[in-house]
Parts: C-alpha cells; structure tokens; sequence
C-alpha cells in the first residue's frame, strides 16, 4: 500500500475542512478533552507539532470534529 493510500485510509471520514463547518464540532469541552489526553499518553502522538503519526492529523483540530476517530481505535464518533 502507498503512503497516500495508507494515509487516507488511516483519516476515516473526517476531512480536515471539517473544521470549518460549525454543526460538525463538539460543543461539549470535555469530551475534546478527554480525546486529547487519550492522544497525549498515545506512543503515536508527536509531542513537537501536537499530530498523529498514524494518520498526520494537528490533534488539538481533529478532536473537535464530532465524526473524527482515532486511526488506532482508542476513541470514536459522536453522535450527531
């Protein structure tokens, strides 16, 4: 498998434009915090730029996007 390939399977659904659309982030900070302390203590997650090695998303953006996941599983989708 391609780097690309690799990379796009590990994103999921969410898009980093996800970001910009309003109904798509999480309204309830503690669960944005409680992803990112998940990320923090995640062999995979690069302390220096705050990214996943696994799929090179910025963490402190993609866990505010109610439809992102974890590429390793360790957490999931809201419900919208």
């Amino acid at each position: 498998m391609s780097k690309w390939s690799e990379w796009k399977e590990n994103l999921g659904d969410s898009r980093p434009w996800h970001i910009l659309e309003k109904e798509r982030i999480i309204q309830d900070q503690s669960i944005i915090d409680k992803r990112m302390e998940i990320c923090r203590a995640c062999p995979e997650f690069l302390k220096l730029t705050n990214r996943c090695n696994k799929c090179g998303c910025v963490m402190p953006l993609k866990t505010k996007i109610r439809q992102a996941e974890c590429p390793i599983g360790k957490w999931g989708q809201e419900p919208l």
